[in-house]
């Protein structure tokens, strides 16, 4: 096997402008372009907002086809379909949610939560019930199911 050869450095001498890490790194950082994000969407039909919900559907769907082992994408879809107002998707997507991830008592949780904060009391209430079956021992579910009652 052959080594290429070293070359010499032949000018040994200090530079007489010295160049710090922070310069090179504030340098770098200005030539930055800046993010590039696409541009604010206004809805001014029933048919765009159906197909800008259809998208956002296919876009959580598809993530959560992809990363099934991530719980945040799950609320993230559920929290999405809650901003929307459609509850009955919300809780849909939670119950799909907990299929898949049935032994996270935090997804319960959240569950419970989102029920509360839109006064879904007896929703709750059964969310709280089935959580605290499956987690006997799990205090923060009972602390919260007793604060809620």
């Amino acid at each position: 096997m052959i080594l290429p050869r070293q070359r010499q450095v032949k000018n040994k001498t200090p530079a007489p402008v010295q160049i710090t890490a922070e310069q090179i790194l504030r340098e770098a950082g200005e030539r930055q372009e800046a993010e590039i994000r696409p541009p604010k969407q206004k809805i001014t039909d029933s048919t765009e907002l159906f197909e800008y919900r259809r998208q956002r559907r296919k876009e959580f769907e598809e993530q959560i086809r992809r990363v099934t082992t991530n719980i945040q994408v799950w609320v993230n879809y559920a929290k999405w379909e809650e901003s929307q107002n459609d509850y009955a998707r919300a809780r849909s997507v939670w119950e799909r949610a907990l299929v898949d991830h049935n032994r996270n008592h935090t997804l319960r949780l959240k569950y419970a939560e989102f029920e509360m904060k839109n006064k879904f009391v007896n929703l709750a209430r059964n969310v709280w019930d089935r959580a605290v079956t499956i987690f006997p021992r799990v205090d923060q579910l009972w602390y919260k199911y007793t604060h809620m009652e």
